[in-house]
């Protein structure tokens, strides 16, 4: 019987999305909706807190002190949308087991997914940026350091990151939760305190935009709720659950997945809509029209509310934000960058360049304007993050939509045109705002304009053709051959593949519990006619210093011990060496290997991790890059 959904629902040739976490959360085998739903309960969770992070702080307080409760139906159309525009993200993980990146090398030449990685990774540093500046408020806040430390420090939580990751993707769902619910309660009682008045409220939710500095902070707040690298992630974390690839399992994963949405898009709308109103209700009503600053906020809300729990909840709930952002941002980063690129970098690495590229504008327009411009900044970078959306909205509407790779499981034509209108508006409005600012620039450049002709109109010119590009390509081109996803390509025709005979193994020793089980592997995979090399590396700071010339007891008892191995095999029959080392294994090991010129090498394992990693060093992955040869690594059962 022919399957009801495309046979691209495999997984991409040669790797999967987020591959450490890949289907590692088991749901098929729960019993009963309840618990159904909570193996699948977690991703969008660690969606929402992009919905939550300084960046929308700083929008939400703009337009609270600037317009009342004017723009709540803003905040209200841009979680609707990004409730749409996240189940299908969602929907496209879950189908076709692609995430938004990789779909999209699937479907578009190179030169158009380089522009669009390189808008992905600008929003994600402008998402970054803004989790490192309210981080730093928040450290300020609460402790009086200057932001320019603040700043600094927070390059410290990549190994934060490290440290979650490696605990596996539920523990690090159940740290963000854990976040959120911290965030979601100092606003709750500072929403009490404030006592807004319900009949105002409810006419904030009436569409209307008062003037053009209105629309630019209603993009603001669109951009910092419908986030683009929140589309990518979502389509990524989806694939952590394990489903059985049948048609009703797969309903049963995307009906789950959009309560899990609901629920969490949706406490990030009542955070952000808290935020608002605290700023409607404090600082519009007393006259404070001006208050885009979250240091400003802080400062004014003991003398507002009448306690001074009110500036500390805002300020652990600032941290809590910006610390739970930048865990997701990290994610989304990898994400892109394997899925346009075909590129994977260690975690610590990726982290700290995403981290860098964000501290770098933020320390200088801290250092240079002062800190009073910190609030801009976030505005700015939030209104940044809204200029990129149609650039991938437009390529996830057309994957879901198209029913060779979406079979059964396409959209239906209501939510198609429901995704096209929520994308017509982000597209519109953004348009709107990059002709009226590059207007102002002519104005304001007079004679110089000629040099905006030539830099930024190019660049947005170029922009609106990709844009268009996406847009129409599905209509005119027909589907291109997918493109592997391994980073060192697809698989090989395995026509011929000889028997390997190893007549050189050397076997690295340290005298440890692991050195019989070292022996054993080594010993299996020789022959008969097979020599072995025992090498063991002596660690002293003397011999670090003196090398073979060394004489001290380790030295001597080391060969002691190795010639007492070596006798042991010799007296079963084995053509056995032995050689010692000196210094650093890491070099020595490989160098005696080398020189031997060993067609096998065997090391022992012990599976240090992260810490100690970091203290001891990893031998094994140092030595298995200095070497030509296989390396067998063995750990003790």
């Amino acid at each position: 019987m022919a399957l009801s959904f495309s046979d691209q629902s495999s997984l991409p040739e040669g790797g999967a999305s987020l591959e450490e976490v890949h289907e590692t959360v088991e749901t098929s085998e729960k019993k009963g909706f309840w618990r159904k739903l909570m193996a699948f309960v977690g991703p969008a969770y660690l969606v929402s807190v992009g919905y939550m992070d300084p960046g929308n702080w700083a929008t939400d307080l703009a337009g609270g002190s600037q317009f009342g409760y004017k723009l709540i139906w803003v905040l209200l159309m841009s979680n609707l949308i990004a409730l749409l525009l996240q189940s299908l993200s969602a929907r496209l993980g879950i189908v076709r087991r692609r995430d938004l990146a990789q779909a999209s090398r699937e479907s578009y030449p190179k030169l158009i997914n380089y522009f669009l990685y390189f808008l992905a990774e600008v929003a994600i540093a402008a998402t970054d940026l803004a989790e490192v500046v309210g981080m730093a408020i928040g450290l300020q806040l609460l402790f009086d350091l200057p932001l320019l430390i603040g700043v600094s420090i927070t390059v410290l939580d990549t190994f934060l990151f490290l440290f979650l990751q490696r605990l596996g993707i539920r523990k690090m769902e159940a740290f963000i939760l854990a976040l959120i619910g911290v965030i979601g309660l100092s606003f709750l009682i500072e929403v009490v305190l404030a006592r807004p008045e319900p009949a105002e409220v409810a006419k904030g939710f009436i569409p209307s935009l008062p003037n053009e500095q209105a629309l630019y902070i209603a993009i603001g707040i669109i951009g910092a709720t419908v986030m683009p690298h929140n589309l990518y992630l979502h389509s990524a974390l989806v694939q952590t659950r394990k489903i059985r690839r049948t048609p009703r399992k797969m309903r049963e994963a995307l009906r789950f997945n959009v309560i899990d949405s609901l629920v969490a898009l949706n406490l990030a709308f009542l955070v952000n809509a808290a935020i608002l109103v605290l700023a409607a209700a404090t600082f519009f009503q007393s006259g404070m029209f001006h208050v885009a600053e979250i240091q400003d906020a802080h400062q004014l809300l003991e003398r507002f509310l009448g306690t001074q729990w009110a500036p500390i909840l805002f300020a652990v709930a600032l941290i809590a934000a910006g610390q739970s952002s930048t865990i997701t941002g990290t994610l989304a980063g990898q994400i892109v960058m394997e899925g346009y690129l075909n590129l994977r970098l260690q975690p610590w690495l990726r982290r700290l360049i995403t981290r860098l590229i964000a501290i770098v504008p933020a320390f200088l327009v801290i250092w240079l304007m002062g800190e009073e411009e910190t609030g801009p900044l976030l505005v700015l970078s939030q209104v940044v993050l809204s200029l990129q959306l149609g650039f991938a909205i437009i390529p996830l509407i057309h994957f879901v939509s198209d029913p060779i790779t979406m079979g059964t499981m396409v959209i239906n034509r209501g939510v198609k045109i429901l995704a096209w209108v929520s994308a017509l508006i982000i597209v519109v409005l953004n348009a709107k705002l990059t002709y009226e600012e590059i207007s102002a620039w002519m104005v304001a450049a007079g004679d110089q304009a000629i040099w905006l002709w030539l830099t930024v109109v190019p660049l947005a010119v170029f922009a609106g053709g990709v844009l268009l590009y996406i847009t129409f390509q599905p209509l005119f081109q027909p589907q291109r051959k997918p493109y592997s996803h391994m980073p060192h390509g697809g698989d090989r025709p395995l026509v011929h593949l000889p028997e390997l005979h190893y007549r050189r193994i050397a076997i690295a020793l340290d005298f440890s519990s692991v050195d019989p089980y070292v022996l054993q592997h080594a010993l299996s995979q020789g022959e008969p006619h097979t020599e072995y090399l025992l090498i063991h590396v002596v660690e002293t700071v003397g011999a670090l210093v003196m090398g073979r010339t060394i004489r001290d007891l380790e030295t001597a008892t080391d060969r002691q011990y190795l010639e007492a191995y070596a006798e042991q095999l010799k007296e079963k029959g084995y053509k056995v060496h032995f050689k010692l080392g000196y210094g650093s294994p890491k070099t020595a090991i490989a160098d005696l290997a080398q020189e031997w010129a060993a067609d096998l090498l065997v090391m022992g394992g012990h599976g240090h991790r992260l810490f100690k990693d970091i203290l001891f060093g990893t031998t094994i992955e140092d030595v298995r890059h200095r070497v030509t040869m296989p390396v067998l690594v063995v750990r003790e059962p």
